[in-house]
């Protein structure tokens, strides 16, 4: 709880902005979904829970790896 007292009013964490991307990209393309993928995005589709879970985190790590390129 400390440490999010410390954080500047305005300022986000690299991986709260990481989070929103992640989900922005799943929801707007149907990333990892099973059936067709969306927006042209071809993120793959998959037929088990686990695999789509998988799929996030994948997509997360890659979020997380461009925000804090860009910092």
């Amino acid at each position: 709880m400390n440490d999010i007292a410390s954080v500047p009013v305005g300022s986000r964490r690299n991986e709260d902005i990481a989070l929103d991307m992640m989900k922005f990209i799943a929801m707007t393309t149907g990333y990892g979904k099973t059936g067709s993928p969306g927006a042209g995005f071809g993120g793959g589709t998959v037929a088990k829970p686990e695999d789509y879970a998988s799929h996030l985190l994948d997509l997360y790590g890659r979020c997380l790896a461009a925000v804090e390129r860009k910092k």
